[in-house]
């Protein structure tokens, strides 16, 4: 199979337990923080909003990720399903993460995704608030990479 022929499960139309499968995914992938591996999720000409950045395609992906793991560091993800919907899948998020001064972060979001047939990501528009927390008032203490299983998800951790 060629790679434009690939499919990236689960593909649309998304029923719950898919979107969920989906979700966790990308969290998964995100928490990695290898803005290669991330990108490979998303179609060649993927477009993004992230905050009040236009990014077209996965190269500026890959570019837009390398700034900001280095300036998000510690970088800890949680992803949750709000609502999928067809090819479509909408998603609220919080991640923790410090700058090179020390200050820690909590930031807050949202994104709807839009998916292709083979279950590649065409379109991410993320909205995302920044809140500056003490180290003490931190909530994502696993070692780095993905969250483990049995970690809370936001909405058990009351986010």
């Amino acid at each position: 199979m060629a790679a434009s022929d690939a499919q990236r499960l689960p593909v649309p139309p998304f029923d719950h337990e898919a979107a969920v499968k989906k979700v966790r995914l990308a969290e998964n992938a995100w928490n990695t923080r290898d803005p290669e591996k991330v990108a490979g999720a998303y179609t060649v000409d993927s477009y993004w909003r992230n905050r009040a950045e236009f990014i077209f395609g996965r190269e500026q992906i890959i570019q837009f990720l390398r700034r900001k793991w280095a300036k998000e560091l510690d970088y800890r993800l949680i992803k949750e399903l709000w609502v999928p919907s067809g090819k479509r899948i909408a998603v609220r998020f919080a991640y923790e993460w410090h700058d090179d001064s020390g200050n820690w972060f909590r930031s807050y979001g949202n994104e709807n995704w839009e998916f292709d047939t083979n279950g590649f990501m065409a379109r991410r528009l993320a909205s995302i608030n920044d809140l500056l927390i003490k180290e003490s008032d931190r909530k994502y203490r696993w070692p780095l990479g993905p969250r483990p299983d049995d970690h809370p998800g936001l909405s058990e951790l009351g986010l």
